[in-house]
């Protein structure tokens, strides 16, 4: 037995075992645990690349089965815990929300997959794990601070329908490579504190899932307004 190949391929399978038990959890109303599981999904999902890389052994049998168990992670896991949280209270939107997000999250993985080797520097739209995780740790956030969502009304749904929409645009992020491909301009970088510091102090009765959801939301609205200044860069 190869033990090279076996450690990647244990943190890979340990992705997915993480996200089947965020799904068990969830389906018995267990949302914290349904939470903790998909960012820990997250963690398993950062060490199969690198000791895979480490040892020497990358393949493309290990990057397919990355993709499936990250579709099933931050995909379908995330999108379950919403749909049990709160979408279910939403009737047929709630329904078509949470299968949008999972459906993006699939388009999301099959378009990065064909363009590994067209797209260098950055990320085009927000990285699915990236995704999957805002939701999963926004729902903790609510469950430890016993906010209800349903008091924002419908706000719920559309954001995590733009969440999903984030997953399959555009949208330029930076990969934090130092390869100076995507470069990060001052006032995206300005908005992105202002925004970090207050989700903390909004959620500072729950400090580690205010931070978790602070870093994930941050990115994604870093990626947003970055684009923006480049698009006026290049216009101007």
């Amino acid at each position: 037995m190869d033990y090279r190949r076996l450690i990647p391929n244990m943190c890979t399978s340990s992705n997915l075992v993480f996200g089947m038990c965020s799904i068990l959890s969830t389906y018995n109303h267990n949302f914290i645990w349904g939470s903790i599981f998909i960012l820990l999904a997250l963690v398993a999902d950062g060490l199969d690349g690198r000791t895979a890389r480490f040892f020497g052994v990358a393949s493309e049998m290990g990057k397919e089965m990355d993709s499936l168990c990250d579709l099933g992670s931050f995909g379908i896991a995330p999108a379950f815990l919403a749909w049990a949280f709160v979408l279910h209270n939403h009737g047929i939107l709630g329904i078509v929300v949470a299968i949008f997000f999972a459906i993006c999250g699939m388009w999301r993985l099959a378009r990065f997959n064909v363009n590994a080797s067209v797209v260098h520097g950055y990320f085009m739209g927000l990285a699915i794990p990236a995704g999957g995780n805002i939701v999963a740790m926004t729902t903790l956030l609510f469950v430890q601070l016993g906010i209800d969502p349903m008091t924002f009304g419908i706000a719920y749904p559309i954001v995590m329908a733009f969440v999903g929409w984030l997953m399959v645009s555009h949208v330029h992020y930076p990969n934090f490579k130092g390869d100076g491909a995507e470069p990060i301009y001052l006032l995206s970088k300005v908005v992105a504190l202002v925004m970090f510091l207050a989700i903390l102090w909004l959620g500072h009765a729950s400090l580690l899932a205010a931070l978790a959801v602070a870093i994930f939301s941050t990115y994604a609205v870093l990626g947003i307004v970055n684009s923006l200044l480049a698009s006026f860069a290049k216009k101007g």
